[in-house]
């Protein structure tokens, strides 16, 4: 804490500036890290829950009232509207096959339900991607603004280098200490995200033949 605290102290305004981006990047990263963590839980477990729960319902209105219980972060109930609703007469979208509707529908709502879980992502993989060279700028600042005021003094020792030097790569280390909790979150969620999109798509398809068989295809 000493050897920051004397950085920040001999820090210019552009030092400064670095430290502080690096530290809101860190804040951002948690927050993502904590709230995605939260938001793929819970869809990940009302997914093995809620479509075995709907596929057993004796009626559609049950399965919905079912989907509606469970579906906490509105992934499945979306698709079953979009699998049930009618196409306005008159309209381009009730223009084509059923099948068609169908489709165009549900990948709308699908799309919608993977943004929702995928929110965040590009934010993590860009922090991770900048983050340790934003540290390494400020190291170079660092050692660049050290350098010179010493030589101003009019006095270069190893001494008087070593100590600057070694506070200033505290930036680095700062940078690492952003990106790679960022990186690690990011490959985990996409994992995750997959599997949800997996299970999304498989209920998808199920509605789209079920609809299709009712209307006698």
């Amino acid at each position: 804490m000493q050897g920051l605290g004397d950085f920040w102290g001999q820090s210019d305004l552009v030092g400064r500036a670095v430290a502080v981006l690096l530290l809101l990047m860190s804040v951002c990263v948690w927050v993502l890290i904590l709230w995605k963590g939260w938001v793929l839980r819970r869809a990940t477990g009302d997914l093995q829950r809620a479509v075995p729960v709907f596929w057993d319902a004796g009626s559609l209105d049950d399965g919905r009232e079912r989907l509606r219980r469970l579906d906490r972060e509105s992934l499945l109930l979306p698709l079953l509207d979009a699998a049930t609703q009618s196409a306005g007469v008159g309209t381009l979208q009730a223009a084509g096959r059923l099948d068609s509707q169908l489709t165009r529908r549900l990948r709308d709502a699908l799309h919608r339900g993977l943004a929702h879980l995928q929110y965040g992502q590009v934010m993590l993989a860009s922090i991770g991607a900048t983050a340790p060279f934003v540290g390494l700028f400020g190291t170079v600042w660092g050692i660049y603004h050290a350098l010179a005021g010493i030589s101003a003094a009019g006095s270069l020792t190893i001494e008087k280098v070593s100590g600057p030097v070694g506070e200033a790569l505290i930036m680095t280390a700062a940078g690492l200490a952003v990106a790679i909790p960022a990186v690690l979150a990011y490959n985990v969620f996409g994992k995750r995200i997959s599997a949800c999109e997996a299970e999304l798509e498989g209920f998808a398809h199920d509605l789209r033949e079920m609809v299709l068989d009712q209307q006698g295809r």
